[in-house]
């Protein structure tokens, strides 16, 4: 099945100017019909839902660039597809460790006030050192 930009841009749930961006970028070479307007395929939304992904991953357009030229030179450059790939997992990983320390910090002071709110005081330590510590906040 084809699609208009419109309708590709709905499916894939960006607007249509990204999808031009992308394709000045590199990273998407839609067909053209002819009419010389772009026509997607069913292929073509796989990709692109892969393309977000890694770019919600916090991919630079410069990695984006470089695994989209990969990928179109086939098998041979996989094992530079899967060291970018495992790069960006470890460094993904790595907020998300910082969101969950983020998190708990917020857990502790939200039980902090609430304690307080409840007259149960005492001072709230940001960075407990001991079991004990890490009890009262």
């Amino acid at each position: 099945m084809t699609y208009s930009i419109g309708e590709f841009a709905t499916i894939v749930g960006v607007n249509k100017s990204a999808l031009r961006y992308y394709e000045m970028e590199g990273l998407i070479t839609p067909l053209r019909n002819e009419n010389n307007l772009r026509v997607f395929t069913d292929s073509d939304i796989g990709w692109v839902q892969f393309l977000l992904h890694l770019k919600a991953s916090g991919m630079s357009m410069t990695e984006l660039k470089n695994y989209t030229e990969w990928r179109a030179m086939g098998d041979k450059t996989i094992p530079e597809r899967l060291d970018l790939l495992e790069q960006r997992k470890r460094l993904v990983e790595l907020e998300i460790q910082a969101l969950q320390q983020n998190l708990d910090i917020l857990n502790r002071k939200i039980v902090f006030y609430k304690d307080q709110f409840e007259g149960n005081k005492y001072e709230f330590v940001l960075y407990p050192k001991d079991k004990e510590e890490i009890a009262k906040s």
